[in-house]
């Protein structure tokens, strides 16, 4: 997949195209499936399958105080993209001088002279354009302007559909949604509606080598992207991106882990960490390495214990239920299901 972040990277003449526009913020069940609806369209044309996102996010330029945090960092939505087969992203940077254009200049600019669009896949609630001018009907007439045909999509499905047994109210495919479960804790939840685990990637850093001392060494990671669940215990699993690229076979690239949220209160702790401890391993040494963790099912709540005793015979409990469902086939750690292809919005 190109992934172009100035419309000088597009190659002259590209095209031509079907383009969807959106945040994408998560790339969960509802963005997965209209992208592979695009790249379906595009394979049938003999067109590129395009997507045009942007960074930040547009909340975070006009109202900053009420931005949602993101569910992904930049470098996984473009995996995550990549993965549903696009030929091309074109990642668009978010400013208060690119927001001043009218709907026609954005169209023309980066749909029609920048990528050649000979189709544009959007929802029914599209806006776009200064002062979020430009709607679907606004779109239908430029695409009438400029030669490019419009396709306009429903929802295409909805939480019920895919998670009533995850107890997961119904409702519409949604980051918001996925965000309000993640605030809950509820990871197993989020993985329905997301098609896969929830992920966060950092470096790992030094901690205080307490969990060593303990007997439980933990990877404490920093530079942490992508939005961090509710405090507590999870099981879940520790992938090694640089690891796996170099060897994608190597039995040490994705490790059954159990994670930990929050502040070490039987410590007195302030800071609120995220460390992950890699099941039954003393030997890694992972510092300045960057990991994915991936979090699978929420085993409990953070505790503030009366002494060292009470903390370790947890830890040891906590650690024989991550293996337990890690290994029961419940916290699958293969490839991400296929996300086959979004709603132009979240």
């Amino acid at each position: 997949m190109h992934l172009w972040t100035d419309l000088d990277q597009v190659p002259p003449g590209f095209g031509p195209s079907v383009v969807t526009i959106g945040n994408f913020d998560g790339v969960h069940r509802g963005h997965a499936e209209v992208l592979g609806r695009i790249v379906s369209l595009a394979r049938e044309s003999g067109s590129e399958a395009v997507a045009v996102t942007f960074h930040p996010h547009p909340a975070t330029v006009h109202r900053p105080e009420q931005a949602p945090e993101l569910l992904t960092g930049i470098a996984d939505r473009m995996e995550l993209l990549e993965a549903t087969g696009l030929d091309a992203v074109l990642l668009v940077e978010y400013t208060l001088d690119f927001a001043q254009q009218t709907p026609e200049e954005f169209v023309r600019t980066y749909l029609v002279e920048g990528l050649g669009a000979r189709t544009v896949v959007v929802g029914h609630d599209v806006r776009f354009g200064r002062d979020n001018a430009g709607n679907l009907a606004t779109m239908i007439e430029l695409g009438r302007t400029h030669g490019f045909e419009v396709r306009a999509i429903d929802d295409v499905g909805t939480v019920a559909s895919v998670a009533v047994d995850a107890g997961v109210p119904s409702g519409r495919w949604s980051s918001t949604e996925v965000r309000g479960l993640l605030t809950d804790g509820k990871v197993r939840e989020a993985a329905a509606l997301l098609g896969r685990h929830h992920r966060l990637r950092g470096v790992v850093v030094h901690g205080d080598a307490r969990g060593r001392e303990l007997g439980f060494p933990t990877a404490n990671l920093g530079a942490i992207t992508g939005m961090v669940p509710a405090d507590g215990v999870y099981a879940g699993w520790l992938r090694r991106p640089q690891l796996l690229a170099a060897a994608p076979g190597n039995c040490d690239g994705v490790l059954p882990a159990a994670i930990s949220i929050g502040t070490n209160p039987t410590f007195d702790g302030v800071e609120r960490r995220v460390e992950a401890y890699v099941l039954d391993r003393t030997d890694l040494d992972l510092y300045d390495e960057e990991v994915v963790l991936e979090f699978v099912e929420h085993l409990r709540p953070t505790l503030r214990f009366d002494g060292i005793e009470a903390l370790v015979e947890t830890m040891h409990d906590d650690v024989a239920r991550a293996r337990a469902i890690l290994a029961s086939g419940a916290g699958s750690a293969g490839p991400d299901p296929d996300v086959s292809p979004a709603e132009a919005g979240e």
